[in-house]
């Protein structure tokens, strides 16, 4: 069930938001305030950009990267959360940028619909409107995406690049596994294809790994999400259950070992991906 993270204070509202998103089949968290995403030493989250993994900001992607939304409502009145500054956040990370966004607010207050806009909301509606056409607006709004087409896509056989990539990803030669990988990604137009984009993440993931790169490798797993979730567990003969075990265990163990222990890192979690032709 695709997903609606809403960050609104007005709990009547927030009762109409979710029957409509229920009408058309969405599941809706509602976020009332930033308190949601403090930790011991963020107490709000400030506005950083680079890739949002460590510091001010990484709780806040790190969680919506993990939700998967097909859409984020911000209520541009609610003073309780920044939300100028979580658009433009969520906006320019790489593994929640392709999120939509809409905002709504007062049409008393054109400036802070245009604020919106400038941090990179897709849409922004006066609040009247937005209340009228609700279902309308989510409909639009909501990222689409065709399940049924996929776990067509996935009965498909593996791409001979593809082949050639996993063999060199079991061989422990990441980079070149992900140069295969793109090809392969890059000569196939099905959704199947995202398998592909899939598993070069994981690649360079690794690759971060072995190169002690630990903000790196961190980034290539929260955009992994985006990729990997979506994929049933079985596409194209890659058991891609297993993949995403693996890839979780080695998530928990690198922000476990930490950037000053990653030499220490166990090298054997790096684990060959599984498939059968």
């Amino acid at each position: 069930m695709s997903l609606v993270l809403a960050f609104i204070g007005d709990l009547l509202f927030s009762s109409r938001l979710e029957d409509a998103a229920e009408k058309q089949g969405l599941k809706t968290i509602l976020i009332e305030n930033a308190s949601y995403f403090s930790s011991p030493d963020t107490e709000l989250l400030e506005f950083q950009y680079a890739e949002h993994t460590t510091g001010p900001g990484a709780i806040l992607v790190e969680r919506i990267s993990a939700w998967r939304p097909a859409l984020i409502i911000f209520d541009l009145n609610n003073q309780a959360v920044p939300w100028h500054k979580w658009i433009a956040l969520i906006k320019s990370a790489p593994a929640t940028r392709r999120i939509p966004i809409i905002g709504f607010g007062s049409h008393k207050e054109p400036g802070v619909l245009k604020s919106a806009r400038d941090a990179g909301a897709d849409a922004v509606f006066p609040r009247s409107r937005f209340v009228e056409n609700l279902p309308e607006i989510l409909s639009a709004h909501v990222r689409k995406f065709d399940r049924d087409e996929l776990l067509k896509s996935c009965q498909m056989p593996l791409s001979i690049l593809a082949l050639q990539g996993f063999d060199l990803f079991n061989q422990g030669a990441f980079f070149e596994a992900h140069e295969r990988l793109e090809a392969a990604w890059n000569e196939d137009l099905s959704p199947g294809r995202e398998l592909y984009r899939a598993v070069l993440q994981v690649a360079v993931a690794y690759l971060q790994i072995q190169r002690q790169n630990y903000t790196g490798a961190l980034k290539m797993f929260l955009r992994l999400r985006q990729w990997i979730e979506p994929l049933p567990d079985k596409c194209r003969g890659v058991d891609v259950e297993n993949l995403r075990r693996d890839t979780q265990s080695v998530y928990q163990q690198l922000t476990v070992t930490g950037k000053d222990k990653l030499a220490e890192f166990d090298q054997s979690l790096l684990k060959p991906v599984i498939y059968q032709i």
